[in-house]
């Protein structure tokens, strides 16, 4: 266990040890959280806004729009008139007992 002592406008510095063993380093950000038995700082990563935006524009390159088939609308209606058809048969022979 270290001891930290708070300095002029309330600045701690993390042990060496403590700070190789994290790979901290300065300018890092560490979480701060108030827990039942005192504080908790955790180590977090930032990335630059510009950064990741550029990550999510060549994501989205791989993403391909999904479009409905050329199907017209006649070919549909068909295709609706044929299910319909089926059911009833299917329907039909069921209530005959076949």
């Amino acid at each position: 266990m270290s001891l930290l002592k708070v300095r002029r406008f309330s600045q701690i510095t993390l042990p060496a040890k403590v700070r190789r063993k994290f790979k901290l380093s300065e300018g890092d950000y560490l979480e701060v959280k108030e827990i039942k038995e005192g504080i908790l700082l955790k180590p977090v990563e930032m990335v630059e806004k510009e950064l990741a935006w550029e990550k999510v524009f060549k994501a989205m390159e791989g993403v391909k729009e999904k479009k409905p088939g050329k199907q017209s609308i006649k070919a549909k209606e068909q295709e609706i008139a044929k299910m319909v058809k089926e059911s009833r048969k299917k329907k039909q022979h069921d209530q005959s007992g076949s």
